[in-house]
């Protein structure tokens, strides 16, 4: 199995980046995450990969991190859920939203990614309950009734899920701020 490659971006298109590595240029399917951290022109970069065999293809999925590659295995063990779902989901919803949409049981917030509809997000969550921790050791805070509002209030006015939750941290702390108050402040810093 390939579980980490380090090389020079050779290239990139929509979904992946074709890395030079020892003579070979691997294509390597990835979170839009990793095309975010690549510049124009060429540069180093390391990535933990799964590797999948199929009957009629071969599949090498690169993440910046192994927690992002755990939680990609995880999601290919589910049934109904392949490496295209899975990509769309971590490319859509930090790790840690994913884990507070299980641990809360919370199926809304995973149907804004695309492919995933409500019956499949319920399945998500039902078999990732036993296997997702809070934080891996860290405290994260979960999302209150009103932070999903504001995130689905943004995400119905056409911000990605990304947008929503950087602007949802980006909130102060003031717990007397109505919801739609919130939602103010949260488009005002997004403008």
């Amino acid at each position: 199995m390939i579980s980490r490659i380090s090389g020079t971006v050779w290239g990139r298109g929509e979904g992946y980046v074709i890395l030079r590595t020892g003579g070979l240029g691997l294509k390597v399917e990835v979170p839009s995450g990793v095309l975010k951290q690549i510049g124009p022109g060429e540069q180093a970069l390391e990535l933990f990969t799964y590797f999948q065999v199929r009957e009629n293809r071969l599949g090498l999925y690169g993440f910046l991190t192994k927690e992002q590659r755990s939680l990609f295995e995880l999601l290919l063990d589910i049934s109904g859920v392949g490496p295209t779902v899975a990509l769309s989901l971590l490319s859509t919803i930090a790790p840690d939203v994913l884990r507070q949409a299980v641990i809360q049981d919370r199926p809304g917030l995973l149907t804004k990614v695309p492919g995933i509809g409500s019956k499949t997000a319920k399945k998500i969550i039902f078999n990732l309950k036993d296997e997702v921790i809070p934080g891996d050791g860290e405290t994260t805070p979960l999302l209150t009734e009103g932070d999903s509002e504001v995130i689905a209030a943004l995400t119905e006015l056409g911000f990605s899920l990304v947008e929503a939750q950087s602007a949802l941290q980006g909130l102060p702390e003031d717990e007397d701020l109505s919801v739609e108050e919130r939602i103010r402040l949260a488009l005002s810093s997004l403008a």
